[in-house]
């Protein structure tokens, strides 16, 4: 029974020893690799992507992985072996209907569409990414033509990032939300006490920007040794395994919250990976237990530890020393305030907290339209400067602040935008426990101090990394399933301080 399960963890190991091999090509592409790279770079990634897949469905690998599941019947359903063989199953079933073919080719085509991307943000030309963009949107309705009949074209792409979850449940949750935070956003218009952000707006040198982003993220508990900090055109965090997290960031000399909330949000990712188990290195259960829960981890970093009043409390006096000139009259109760204005934006990454969710909703419905064919990528343009009309009652001045402004759907990621609005409802599920667990959290925040909170984190959802379905881990750690109330109720809460409504 041991030699079994040893033989299929080698064979599984070396599938991810190639996947993971091709996210170290892709880190390179969007951190240091030269612009000429692009197309060498989309043939080495097909193939390794190719490779990896092609050793995945094949017969040996599913002969393997029926003897490790003749030995994980006998093991504790909680044990790491008993679910690495669930998350492999399930993930084997999934991949035996794709053919590899189509791996190589939307490997090629999302990373050359990554690179147009890039330039076409950088000119505001979605002529340029247009063509690419229509291959990638073509290739996710191949893709979920790979598992009809199903209740909705969406759900298959939903299914990749958020395991069971269905394009219906989506829309009761956002059915349930829109109307709440529309409301909120409303009273904080017509009845809020005013809140005066302009010196966010004023000089910060990048490099003092990077410096205090690295102080705060060490303190959250991100090791340096086993990752590493640069810059890209879109933040992301990618994991080559539990020694090896690495997070990028950008900064806006102009704007400082953009590069130094992107930092603390890809730390909460980076420190999810960094705390997975040391047993599920080299398995699929390294990416965590969905996309919704490394987002619950980032947004809860970002906004429930690094907007609120007793993190500033400790950082500010930090904060002043560094940028004197653009900060030495303003007290930390305006900054608090500041970096939480309520307003109506058009980037997503930058969006107050009231926001956020509508930039997710429209690219939610945008996605859906995209998919069943009633929208076009050539009308994309214009479909998008109508829904930010429609949610934020905004028109973009030009597409890198509209349709191009996020990297997901260069690198093929339709149906991952939901998970980022589950993560803050799944976010604030866990903060209701873990307040209820550390009475006086607020207080060590205050202090920079973040052990017993990232100790709890590990404890309950890291070291789990993909072992069990995001519903049944939430249910597990919070006994409850994944609900908008909390959210709500912090978000009222909140905001209702800061503008004495």
């Amino acid at each position: 029974m041991e030699h079994n399960f040893a033989h299929f963890r080698e064979m599984l190991g070396e599938v991810i020893d190639l996947q993971l091999a091709a996210a170290v090509l892709e880190w390179d592409q969007q951190t240091y690799m030269p612009e000429a790279g692009a197309q060498p770079r989309a043939m080495q990634l097909g193939t390794l992507m190719r490779l990896a897949h092609a050793r995945f469905v094949h017969d040996d690998f599913g002969a393997a992985l029926e003897q490790a599941k003749t030995s994980a019947a006998q093991m504790d359903p909680d044990s790491d072996e008993a679910g690495i063989v669930r998350n492999v199953q399930r993930e084997f079933q999934r991949q035996r209907r794709i053919p590899s073919d189509w791996v190589a080719e939307d490997a090629r085509t999302t990373s050359l569409a990554r690179q147009a991307w890039e330039k076409a943000r950088a000119e505001s030309d979605f002529a340029h990414f247009r063509p690419h963009l229509q291959k990638v949107i073509e290739l996710r309705r191949q893709y979920a033509g790979f598992f009809a009949p199903y209740d909705h074209v969406y759900d298959p792409l939903l299914d990749v990032y958020e395991p069971g979850m269905k394009t219906a449940q989506v829309r009761t949750v956002f059915g349930t939300l829109r109307p709440q935070q529309v409301e909120l956003v409303r009273q904080i218009a017509e009845r809020g006490l005013p809140v005066d952000a302009s010196m966010l707006h004023r000089k910060y040198a990048v490099q003092k920007q990077w410096d205090i982003g690295v102080e705060i993220i060490t303190d959250f508990g991100y090791d340096f040794k086993a990752g590493r900090q640069d810059k890209t055109a879109h933040p992301f965090t990618t994991t080559f395994g539990v020694g090896d997290v690495r997070i990028t960031t950008r900064h806006d000399p102009d704007y400082l919250p953009s590069g130094l909330f992107s930092t603390l949000h890809e730390a909460g990712h980076a420190l999810y990976a960094q705390g997975i188990g040391p047993t599920l290195d080299r398995t699929p259960l390294l990416a965590g237990a969905s996309y919704a829960v490394h987002e619950s981890q980032s947004r809860m970093w970002e906004n429930l530890v690094g907007r609120s009043r007793p993190f500033w409390n400790h950082y500010y006096p930090r904060l002043q020393k560094l940028f004197p000139r653009a900060l030495g009259d303003v007290d930390v109760e305006s900054f608090y305030r500041a970096i939480n204005k309520v307003e109506r934006s058009l980037i997503r990454v930058e969006a107050d907290e009231a926001t956020y969710n509508l930039h997710i909703m429209l690219r939610f419905e945008i996605e859906i339209a995209l998919l069943d064919r009633s929208l076009e990528v050539k009308d994309l343009p214009q479909a998008w400067n109508q829904k930010m009309q429609e949610y934020l009652g905004l028109t973009p001045p030009d597409d890198a602040q509209g349709v191009l402004q996020d990297i997901h759907w260069s690198s093929g990621y339709v149906g991952y935008f939901p998970t980022y609005a589950l993560g803050n409802l799944i976010a604030l599920q866990l903060w209701e426990k873990i307040r209820s667990e550390i009475p006086d959290l607020e207080r060590q925040i205050e202090r920079g101090e973040f052990g017993e909170l990232l100790s709890w984190l590990r404890q309950n959802i890291h070291r789990h990394g993909g072992k069990f379905e995001p519903a049944d881990l939430v249910r597990r750690v919070t006994g409850s399933a994944i609900t908008s109330e909390p959210y709500l109720r912090y978000l009222r809460s909140k905001y209702g301080e800061i503008y004495k409504l």
